[in-house]
């Protein structure tokens, strides 16, 4: 490969320069350089530097130069790159696609060390190393970062693959790690795991290369989980046991239990996986909804058996009330168990032998596996364990411990009583203990440890030392059961001496002995040859002699060739019949006399049959025959004989047979005897008499068939007898016995052809066996077929009987009713019913009651049967309103009985709970007068229940009681309350001393009320109380006694007797008794204030000043204070009071009671103390003090209308001011101006103002006019009075009178009535004040939005705002406002108010009512400024009238389009098509309401609906030689703007100058032109300007107008004129007419 330089991109520089990092971004379009100084440098792909930006550092407060950048790249779209710094943060900047975009920090990213380098593989995706070893990934769409994977050696370098899915790190130790992100790579990945506080490591990988995703540490810390893509990692960390399995992923949603040791469950979907540790091979797998580790148990190989290498089993639950056994090494099911109840918790045995199991009842179940038996060992269980290491059971049953140390012998138990809940076992240094908690304590129960060692023993198959455990006990059932156990498992593992001494224990001698000789055989071939002695075959085969097992003994013998001693074993044994078998079988010399001796041996022991059976088989029938006849055994004889036909030619010993036959009563053998040798009549006789009919009809049909009817009778009956019914019926058919036949169906229960048979019977006969057929199908449910039957058998109160106790009560009354009479239906079914009730079948009875509507005897039944339930249940359904009184009789009734749960639950109902208090009370159940008291009584019953159990107690055991139900202190609380003082005592002094002397306070009280004031008194000392006993004499009055008592126990209350003695003297009016006590008492202050209640003032002041001197200005002024309230007698001693000042020369004091003096009903009085101190106060006291004391006297008397006064008296001190209010206050309006004026004119505008605002206030308008016009006049505006104001204003300036026409045309527009607010105008004319436009637009829009103008008689009013706008436009030319917009609106809207006036002018004459149309069409140029619907429908209209159907179509048709935009709100659906060309507007205001009322839109909306469908009508307006619309000023097609046709009036205005194509004369604008009576009718105001304008554009025949831009169509000012001059002659006629008239 070739190099060659292109360029340098940064010059060398002298000193340490380096470039710390470089990056080539992904589309090569960039390059980036990061130098020394931490500035990033961006090239593009020529070597040409673009932009740069710099770095910066974590934290500024380390300064910009803390850090290196050691780490750089680009994002993969090039837009983004990332800096690596060391001072331990990743900043990713955004740089943005084109050179010179704006430098953005968007990610950052802080770590726990330094970045040492840095890729960026793929999207979203860095990948970073650091100082301290980690690969971490930072994701910039989260923000967050992640550790990869960590190693112990600093991260020098990292690279990524092509794809970006796989990085490898160098560190620093020389380490290469790979990593791969999905399935890339070949190389296999591994996981470290190390346990901290251990130091250990596990290293985790995957067996088939697969990448490790996921580790999760679980189960406190010991057991590790991962995940790969196909394959679930497990390990056990404590004994590095690792499994992996092939698992698909369910994302996430696996559940881990680590219960067990040896195996891991997981639980995913509703299935259970069974992982064994250490192996990669799932264990097991079963579906399960269980997930409860209680409901699931796992034994694998925990206790090593012999014989068994692998032993793992596992019990689950299929459903809450199956289980299910699986063997997981075979993979099948080995048991299950259906309970009946809900199964809550099981376990296997350490074996997997037995399983225990426990249902939600607490019962304990076991369960052997091998038996497939299930027990119940225990109920009430709520603990059970079996023992580590053994097949020991540990449970509990309420306060019993129970153990079984032989769980083969469920039934032996050993309990002990223990008095908490046992928590769990201990095993350990040689012993086993049972944890129990006995209330905060837990106390160790021990086990017995060498049974449990025997079981334990037995498991390890260690029987030496289990013989030598069990020797030491005594034989107990638990001992002999566990030598059964151990003599079972010995003969098993061949271990004879340990049987043979267990067999010794258990007494067994024969099995003892047996086995001793077996042993001496084994010992002595052990002796002779070695090895094991029992696997001799003498010894093998006696074992199976042992077991019962000859057959197995016999093969051994014979294996060895040992016959004789086979022979000999069934000899013993007297097993002759194998023992000849095997002689037989081996061909043995000695097989004859064998068979002798067995033929002699049966003789001997007198057995003829087996000897016979011999003999037989032998050949010799004559010898069995004999043999059998001699045992008693004629029919094997007889069978014998029949089988061989010599020996059937042997008569004499056929007859032998026979007769022992008969004798026998072997009837029927004995009549195949007689049938063989042909003898018919005694074969028939024998068959008879042995029943044998079917050998007995047959033989008859041939020999005698007469016989054979009675035969089937007589067959029949045996039939019968033998309970064989069913076969019977056909023969009783076959003998023609239909009554028997008949019987036997109804017996036999073949019930259709009972059916059949009856109905082939007369009525008479059938009618008897109906009802029984009947009652079969009755109990089967078919009750139509029974009814049937039991009319049938004309027992039809039968059938109605079945339907009522089978509760088909309207099929019962249906049939009843077409039978019966309703009574006899009632009577009927009250019998029935009672009937019922005698049966007990109550229910039946009451439906039956209900039918024929009589509940009250169902109630009367139920009540009699004491079915209180039931009973209750008929009250509230048939008389809801007695249900609580029957509940109260119950339960008086129930608690009579005793039966008091029963009362309660009445009671109750009917909310009597204090009965039901009271009756458990009675009856000393305070327990539950307790419980109901409290449940149902409210918030304090159950105390005052509690108190009374307690009462009832005494003693300590009430305090027991009280303090178990916290309630100690309330009921010591409810004793003293109720009087119950002894009681209080007692449970204070028991329990809570520290109440007694409260009680002693309330026993006390109680005692004072009583009257009992000895005993009182003793209490209220015993209670600590003397002041209370003190209070009490004194409050009974009894001085002594409370002296007495306040002496000797309380002397702080001595003080408080004197005072109480001395309130009794005070209430007998002895003052001076009083004065003494209480001054004894040292209680002046009492003295004082009982004198002022008194009213004696006099005694307090002196009481005051002797003793409590510093109280007397108080008390003086209090003296005041209750005078003044006194009223005049009050203000009389204040008044002599001053006056004793006054004459001491004590002014102030004076001055201030004279002040003091207030309005006593003498107003003279009042003032002449108030002037007195006024006097005073000027003559004698300080100027400070006189002038506050003047000023407070001026109010005072200006306030009871001396005015005058009061000023005087600020006149004595200077003060103008307040003299001029005092004036102005009085409306002395002179005097105040004199006083102004003479003394201070500056207050002459101050009283000015105050006149103005006087007169205002009374509303002396005339008075103020001559004061202040302006104030007038706002004064008229606020009283309404507009005429008034208007009136006046008019004779001040115009500037004036037009602002108060603005307000007053303003209140008439708000009220509507823009009417007169125009006549306002006419009258006072319209200045151009712009404040004044928008009234004059208002009126305008008012006018034309108004309905009824449309007509001649509104010319008037247009012709008055025509008039008004003239005006206005008039002034705006001379004003500044001249030519601006407003001026425009104004003349355009001028214009419209002409439009609108000549239209009604136009309208009162028939000749003019095309120029009225034409006036309302131009008026759509306006749309603007009027009511678009409104200007469209007028316009319609109009055109309609005079016969321009287009025209009028056109606009109507508009006119309904905008009334639905008002609806709709909107005016976007509008079509302009039609008034394309044209200059009406096609942007106009909505209009806020409609204008045209509903009726005459729907006559519109019919008009043009009719027009429509006139295929004459054409929808376009008309047009001129213009080739434009007639009415349009404008021509769409050059531009150019006609002249609208205008009528000019008088002069000076508009006086035509030339008239084309008319006559030279007489100037038609000239105002003579006009008579006067034309111009009653067409004012003159009508002409001035211009008159009658049609609006229309004028293209010929065009008169013109001195004012410019002002013309008129000469056949429009022709028809004009012409129409005035008949007007003219019209209103001369009229006036000759009244003329006429008048005369």
């Amino acid at each position: 490969m070739q190099l060659k330089h292109l360029r340098t991109l940064l010059s060398p520089q002298d000193g340490a320069a380096k470039v710390t990092c470089m990056a080539w971004s992904q589309n090569n379009a960039k390059f980036a350089v990061c130098t020394v100084d931490r500035v990033v440098l961006l090239y593009d792909e020529h070597g040409e530097r673009r932009d740069k930006f710099s770095t910066k550092p974590a934290d500024m407060k380390y300064g910009r130069k803390s850090y290196m950048v050691k780490g750089m790249a680009f994002s993969p779209d090039s837009t983004k790159i990332a800096i690596g710094q060391t001072d331990n943060i990743i900043y990713v900047y955004k740089i943005g696609e084109d050179w010179g975009d704006k430098k953005v920090i968007c990610n950052k990213f802080i770590q726990t060390s330094a970045v040492t380098c840095l890729q960026w593989p793929a999207e979203h995706i860095i990948v970073f190393g650091l100082a301290e070893g980690k690969v971490r990934l930072a994701n910039t769409k989260t923000n967050k970062s992640s550790t990869i994977y960590g190693t112990d050696s600093y991260v020098v370098s990292l690279t990524t693959n092509c794809s970006g899915k796989g990085i490898l790190s160098g560190h620093a130790d020389g380490t290469i790690v790979r990593y791969f992100f999905d399935d890339e790579g070949s190389g296999e990945s591994q996981v470290i795991v190390k346990n901290l506080s251990s130091g250990t490591r596990v290293v985790l990988k995957s067996h088939y290369g697969y990448e490790v995703e996921e580790v999760k540490i679980l189960g406190q810390e010991r057991y590790l989980v991962a995940h790969t893509s196909d394959t679930l990692l497990l390990g056990d960390l404590n004994t590095n046991r690792l499994s992996e399995v092939a698992w698909q992923g369910s994302g996430g949603n696996e559940k881990y239990f680590f219960e067990n040791e040896n195996v891991c469950m997981i639980f995913n979907a509703g299935e259970l996986t069974l992982v064994e540790y250490g192996s990669n091979d799932t264990l097991g797998s079963v579906r399960t909804e269980f997930m409860n580790p209680h409901l699931i148990s796992v034994r694998i190989n925990e206790r090593r058996q012999r014989g068994m290498e692998d032993n793992k089993k596992l019990a689950y639950l299929v459903d809450i009330k199956t289980i299910a056994i699986v063997d997981l090494v075979g993979g099948y099911n080995i048991g299950t168990i259906s309970h009946e109840s809900r199964v809550d918790w099981l376990e296997l045995n350490e074996t997997g032998h037995k399983l225990l199991f426990r249902d939600r009842k607490l019962r304990l179940h076991l369960y052997d596996i091998e038996s497939c038996s299930k027990t119940m060992i225990l109920n009430f269980c709520s603990y059970v364990q079996w023992v580590p290491g053994s097949d020991v059971l540990v449970a509990q049953n309420r306060n019993s411990l129970c153990v079984w140390y032989n769980i083969e012998a469920p039934e032996r138990v050993t309990m002990s009583t223990i008095r908490g809940d046992v928590v769990g076992l201990e095993r350990g240094g040689g012993k086993t203990e049972v944890m129990v908690t006995e209330g905060v304590t837990t106390v160790a129960y021990t086990l017995d440890e060498g049974l449990i060692e025997f079981g334990t023993a037995i498991d390890d198959g260690n029987y030496t030392r289990a013989t030598a455990f069990l020797e030491t006990l005594e034989m107990t059932p638990e001992t002999e059961a566990m030598w059964k156990t151990l003599s079972k498992l010995a003969l098993e593992a061949r271990q004879l001496h340990i049987a043979e001494r267990c067999f010794s224990a258990l007494g067994h001698v024969a099995k003892a002995r047996f086995l001793h000789e077996t042993n001496e055989i084994a010992d002595q071939v052990s002796r002779e040859y070695g090895g094991e002695g029992t696997d001799f075959y003498q010894v093998r085969a006696r074992l199976a002699m042992l077991e019962k097992n000859y057959k197995l003994a016999e093969m051994i013998f014979l294996e060895q060739n040992a016959v004789e001693e086979a022979m000999d074993m069934y000899q013993e044994l007297h097993r002759w019949d194998e023992c000849i078998a095997v002689a037989q079988a081996k061909g043995h010399p000695a097989l004859e006399k064998l068979r002798r001796g067995y033929y002699q041996w049966l003789m001997d022991t007198q057995q003829e049959e087996r000897a016979g059976e011999l003999q037989e088989s032998q050949g010799d029938g004559q010898a069995a025959v004999s043999l059998y006849l001699k045992a008693g055994l004629p029919a094997k004889a007889a069978r014998l004989v029949l089988a061989r036909e010599e020996l059937l030619a042997n008569t004499e010993l056929v007859e032998h047979i026979t007769a022992a036959l008969i004798k026998g009563e072997l009837y029927e053998r004995a009549g195949d005897l007689f049938e063989k040798i042909r003898n018919p009549q005694r074969a028939l006789e024998c068959y008879c008499k042995g029943n044998a009919f079917m050998k007995a009809v047959e033989l008859a049909r041939l020999a005698f068939p007469v016989e054979v009817v009675k035969l089937e009778e007589a067959w029949g009956d045996h039939l019968v007898q033998q309970r064989q019914l069913d076969a019977a019926i056909n023969h009783y058919i076959e003998a023609r016995c239909s009554i028997k036949a008949i019987e036997a169906a109804l017996g036999a229960r073949q019930w259709k052809k009972a059916i059949y048979i009856l109905d082939l019977q007369d009525r008479n006969t059938a009618s008897k066996y109906y009802p029984l057929v009947a009652q079969h199908y009755a109990s089967l449910q078919e009750y139509e077929i029974a009814e049937k039957l039991y009319l049938k058998g004309d027992r039809t109160k039968d059938a109605i009987d079945m339907y009522t106790q089978a509760g088909r009560w309207e099929q019962a009354h249906k049939l009843a009713m077409k039978c019966m009479r309703p009574e006899d239906v009632s009577v009927v079914y009250i019998t029935q019913a009672q009937e019922m009730e005698k049966q007990g079948k109550y229910r039946e009875a009451e439906r039956l009651y209900v039918t024929v509507e009589e509940p009250d005897l169902a109630i009367t039944m139920f009540k009699k049967h004491k079915l209180y339930d039931d009973m209750i249940r008929l009250v509230g359904k048939h008389h809801p309103d007695l249900l609580s009184d029957t509940h109260l009789h119950l339960g008086k009734e129930l608690e009579a009985e005793g039966r008091l749960q029963e009362a309660e639950y009445h009671y109750l109902k009917a909310q009597e709970w204090k009965a039901t208090v009271n009756m458990y009370r009675s009856s000393g159940l305070w327990e539950e007068a307790y419980r109901v008291a409290k449940a149902h009584g409210g918030a304090n019953a159950h105390k005052h229940v509690a108190y009374l159990w307690a009462k009832s107690l005494g003693g300590e055991s009430a305090v027991r009681l009280l303090n178990k139900l916290g309630l100690l202190e309330a009921a010591i609380d409810h004793a003293a309350d109720n009087c119950s003082f002894e009681f209080a005592f007692e449970l204070s002094r028991l329990a809570l001393k520290h109440k007694t002397p409260e009680i002693h306070l309330r026993y006390a009280m109680y005692l004072e009320d009583e009257g009992k004031f000895e005993e009182a008194e003793a209490e209220f000392i015993r209670a600590g109380k003397p002041k209370e006993a003190v209070l009490m004499f004194v409050h009974n009055q009894d001085w002594e006694a409370a002296q007495r008592v306040a002496e000797a126990h309380d002397p702080d209350s001595v003080a408080e007797v004197l005072v109480g003695q001395a309130r009794g003297a005070l209430e007998e009016k002895d003052f001076q008794k009083a004065e003494g006590l209480l001054l004894r008492a040292q209680r002046p202050g009492l003295a004082l204030n009982y004198y002022k209640e008194a009213g004696l003032w006099s005694d307090a002041l002196r009481i005051c000043k002797d003793y409590v001197p510093g109280q007397l200005e108080a008390l003086q002024e209090e003296y005041e204070r209750e005078a003044t309230k006194k009223g005049a007698r009050g203000m009389e001693g204040l008044v002599d009071q001053a006056r004793q000042w006054e004459q001491a020369g004590e002014y102030s004091r004076a001055v201030d009671c004279y002040l003091k003096v207030r309005d006593s009903g003498s107003s003279s009085l009042v003032e002449k103390c108030w002037m007195k101190a006024a006097e005073l106060a000027i003559k004698f006291l300080p100027p400070q003090r006189s002038l506050e004391v003047v000023r407070a006297v001026g109010p005072q008397l200006i306030g009871i209308g001396k005015h005058n006064a009061a000023a005087e008296l600020y006149l004595n001190l200077d003060l103008v001011k307040e003299a001029i209010d005092a004036f102005i206050e009085g409306e002395e309006w002179n005097k105040a101006k004199r006083v102004a004026k003479e003394l201070d004119p500056r207050y002459e505008d101050y009283v000015d103002q105050h006149y103005k605002e006087f007169l205002k206030n009374q509303g002396k308008v005339d008075s103020l006019v001559g004061v202040d016009v302006v104030a007038a006049l706002d004064l008229y505006v606020e009283q309404g009075q507009w005429d008034k104001c208007i009136e006046t204003a008019t004779k001040q300036n115009y500037k004036i009178l037009h602002k108060y026409v603005a307000l007053y045309a303003t209140h008439l527009i708000r009220e509507g009535g823009y009417g007169q607010a125009l006549a306002l105008y006419v009258q006072h004319g319209a200045p151009a004040n712009p404040q004044n436009f928008n009234i004059y637009k208002r009126i305008f829009t008012d006018m034309v939005s108004s309905p009824g103008t449309n007509s001649a008689e509104a010319y008037h009013n247009w012709a008055d705002l025509r008039d008004v706008l003239f005006n206005l436009c008039e002034n705006l030319v001379r004003s500044s406002e001249a030519n601006s917009p407003a001026h425009e609106e104004f003349e355009t809207m001028l214009l419209i108010a002409h439009y609108y006036a000549t239209r009604s002018a136009a309208q009162s004459v028939k000749q003019l009512e095309t120029v009225a149309a034409r006036l309302s069409v131009s008026l759509l140029r306006h749309t603007q400024l009027l009511p678009a619907d409104k200007a469209f429908y007028e316009a319609g209209t109009a055109a309609k009238a005079v016969g321009w159907e287009n025209m009028a179509f056109i606009f109507l048709n508009r006119f309904l389009d905008l009334t639905d935009a008002i609806e709709e709100g909107t005016l976007d659906a509008l079509d302009h098509s039609d008034f394309q060309d044209t200059d009406i507007p096609f942007e106009v205001p909505l209009p806020a309401k409609q204008h045209v009322p509903e009726a005459q839109r729907e006559e519109v909306r019919d008009w043009v609906l009719t027009v429509s469908m006139d295929q004459r009508l054409e929808q376009v307006l008309p047009r001129d030689e213009r080739g434009a619309y007639e009415a349009s000023l404008v021509a769409a097609s050059t531009g150019v703007r006609a002249l609208p046709c205008l009528i000019t009036g008088a002069e000076p205005y508009s006086t035509p100058h030339s008239v084309v194509g008319g006559k030279e004369g007489k100037t038609a604008g000239s105002r003579e032109y006009f008579t006067p009576k034309l111009l009653s009718v067409f004012p003159l105001q009508m002409f001035i300007f211009f008159s009658s304008p049609t609006g229309y554009p004028i293209l010929r025949n065009k008169i013109e107008f001195k004012r410019p831009g002002k013309a008129a169509n000469k056949d429009n000012w022709n028809k004009f004129l012409m129409a005035i001059k008949v007007r003219e002659g019209d209103l001369e006629g009229g006036g000759r007419e009244s003329s006429t008239e008048g005369k």
